[in-house]
């Protein structure tokens, strides 16, 4: 399993963690989501198939891009 802290600037109020935990347990191999809005960050734990990659592909296209 792997784990990593994205840090996601467009993450404003708990509706936008809401919203991002959402489409990335519909992913699979996404086994975990946790986001904090006071750091603007999430945190997600995979395993395959998904990838950093993936991951970072459905943040871009849901209109929160990772940096």
């Amino acid at each position: 399993m792997e784990e990593k802290t994205f840090t996601v600037p467009n993450i404003s109020c708990g509706h936008c963690v809401n919203a991002i935990k959402e489409e990335l347990n519909e992913a699979d191999g996404v086994t975990g989501v946790e986001g904090d809005p006071g750091s603007k960050t999430i945190k997600v734990k995979w395993d395959s198939p998904a990838t950093e990659d993936s991951i970072r592909a459905i943040l871009k296209e849901i209109n929160y891009p990772a940096e």
